[in-house]
């Protein structure tokens, strides 16, 4: 049987890929592409992760970062913040891994045609965005304006910087950047992402907002989204959780009622709201 059928009939069997280029985004954090041994990738939506496996470390939930048209390889925006993140940041070009995925629903890329996107990212919550990003723009006239927020803690923690700068010179693409803290350099906003909201140019009434970044910031994001006017039910939000089997069996990131790992990442505000402020869950 192929590997990719294989990994198919097995939700649990990794298939292995091939790490064909590592970029160094930050000191902590790393870009990798992959392909696999065999055969294309298979598809994804924008805001599905995949589980990455390092033989003899372990397996670890990573956000698809790359463009879904791009069917030769995946591509992974990973921080080190673990032993398993840490293993798979520090891999070099010609390494294998293990590779279980597609998992979890995505953002509502295609609900959203016709409608002005509003992307709010903090910090690492722009990789799991840059796929819709991507998607945006290379379906530029099914949607209205698209704006572009984002945060990091300095200029110097600023991920995928030169594509920022090229999506800001796209003309018909709104992107703001601000900082937690800048140098004597920086010239641009300084504050936290959310101040950038009540600016930001959009018919909330016909808006669907994607946000992205650490749970705290999440938070007061869609609350100032849902201030401007934007529907808590058009606010999505991608949630993260210790996933383990990535198929909602394990119960390891069950979030109140639902399962992060195939009831989200991706989940709309009108349904999580009440359990967002319980610190227990």
């Amino acid at each position: 049987m192929p590997a990719i059928e294989a990994a198919a009939a097995d939700p649990f069997l990794p298939e292995l890929y091939r790490v064909v280029s590592v970029r160094r985004e930050l000191a902590d954090t790393a870009t990798l592409e992959i392909v696999p041994a065999s055969g294309e990738r298979p598809s994804f939506a924008p805001g599905q992760f995949n589980m990455l496996y390092v033989f003899g470390v372990g397996e670890v939930a990573i956000s698809m970062s790359g463009d879904c048209a791009d069917r030769s390889r995946f591509v992974h925006t990973v921080r080190n913040v673990g032993a398993v993140s840490g293993a798979i940041a520090a891999l070099e070009a010609g390494a294998v891994i293990g590779v279980r995925g597609s998992f979890g629903a995505g953002w509502p890329v295609a609900a959203a045609e016709g409608s002005d996107v509003v992307i709010v990212a903090g910090g690492l919550g722009l990789a799991p965005l840059r796929p819709a990003i991507y998607h945006l723009l290379a379906n530029r006239a099914r949607y209205g304006r698209v704006t572009i927020l984002f945060g990091a803690r300095s200029p110097q923690d600023m991920l995928y910087r030169s594509e920022l700068e090229a999506w800001r010179r796209n003309l018909d693409v709104d992107v703001e950047v601000t900082v937690d803290h800048a140098d004597p350099d920086w010239r641009g906003n300084v504050g936290v992402v959310t101040k950038l909201i009540p600016r930001a140019a959009f018919d909330p009434r016909e808006t669907f907002a994607f946000v992205c970044g650490p749970e705290v910031m999440m938070r007061y994001a869609s609350s100032a989204l849902v201030d401007a006017g934007v529907a808590a039910g058009r606010v999505f939000l991608s949630m993260e959780r210790n996933m383990k089997c990535a198929i909602g069996l394990c119960g390891h990131c069950q979030f109140g009622p639902s399962f992060v790992c195939k009831d989200g990442p991706v989940m709309a505000l009108e349904k999580i709201a009440s359990i967002l402020t319980v610190r227990e869950v």
